[in-house]
């Protein structure tokens, strides 16, 4: 049985806290002036405002059911300072063919492989779980295969 346990950093559940406030008060405000606005302009049947207001504020209330899932759902992960292996919240240094890679894995919601955080649930981020200094972890690639040695853990 897999683990379906979902992580998030305590700043990444912040943002997500933040993202439902706003989209509870400011933006359901907004959407509901647009759709008094549109009821004002006459026959709803055809009205265009109005049907484009009604599909925004379905989306903003399927994007609030959504957060409010994730946010009870998420189990938060420190930043694990000190640590001697790779767990999701450490931050670590790779050895890439003689280039220095930063990564931090991270959970699935705050996932930005251009910053250098990784996902426990993407391929590459998976096989770093429960490794040490002196690790080494082989990822396929359309390239070949591709050697990533762990050299340091923050």
């Amino acid at each position: 049985m897999a683990d379906d346990t979902k992580y998030i950093s305590p700043e990444g559940l912040e943002k997500l806290k933040e993202e439902l406030q706003e989209r509870k008060t400011v933006t359901r405000k907004e959407i509901a002036e647009k759709i008094g606005q549109a009821k004002e302009l006459g026959d709803l049947s055809e009205n265009f405002e109005y049907h484009d207001a009604k599909e925004i504020q379905a989306q903003n209330e399927s994007r609030i059911i959504e957060l409010e899932n994730l946010i009870r759902n998420l189990v938060v992960a420190d930043k694990q300072v000190g640590a001697t292996c790779i767990a999701v919240g450490t931050s670590f240094t790779v050895d890439v063919n003689g280039e220095e890679k930063k990564f931090q894995l991270v959970g699935g919601t705050e996932s930005d492989p251009m910053s250098g955080k990784i996902s426990n649930e993407s391929p590459l981020g998976g096989k770093f779980i429960d490794k040490c200094v002196g690790d080494s972890v082989e990822m396929e690639t359309p390239a070949g295969t591709t050697v990533y040695k762990v050299t340091n853990i923050e």
